[in-house]
């Protein structure tokens, strides 16, 4: 997927097309994600500017949502399950693994109603079950 490069004067106009809307914080967030691939530090200000919010009622909606970024993507998306099922078969060694190999391509969810596949891990967006190191280094390439 093709981002655009952070901009200050980007973000502002993304933020302006919010204006109008009730509780746009997660919103926002959301778009500046969509947008350049992450939330960058400074939206966090930018954010809490435009919508008259506290830059803590900002930063507590960007961490509490585990979908959300603060640094750039890697090249490949990879979501590991890590809810109970797939915690009892290994999604936590795993996760180890896939965070060790592959870094900032890697972040946790909480479930992907796979449970009987466990340990469940999403690939740019494909749904792998009983998976491996081996399996997730295929299915990047």
């Amino acid at each position: 997927m093709k981002y655009s490069p952070w901009s200050h004067e980007a973000a502002l106009v993304l933020l302006a097309t919010l204006r109008e809307e009730k509780g746009p914080v997660l919103m926002a967030l959301q778009l500046m994600q969509k947008e350049f691939g992450y939330v960058h530090k400074e939206c966090v200000e930018l954010i809490a500017n435009s919508f008259n919010k506290s830059r803590a009622d900002v930063h507590g909606v960007l961490t509490f949502y585990h979908d959300l970024r603060t640094a750039p993507p890697g090249e490949h998306q990879i979501s590991i399950c890590v809810a109970e099922a797939c915690q009892a078969v290994g999604a936590r060694g795993l996760e180890k693994e896939v965070k060790a190999k592959f870094g900032n391509e890697t972040t946790d969810a909480f479930c992907f109603g796979n449970c009987a596949l466990g340990p469940a891990v999403m690939v740019d967006g494909k749904l792998i079950g009983r998976a491996t190191l081996a399996k997730i280094e295929k299915a990047r390439l």
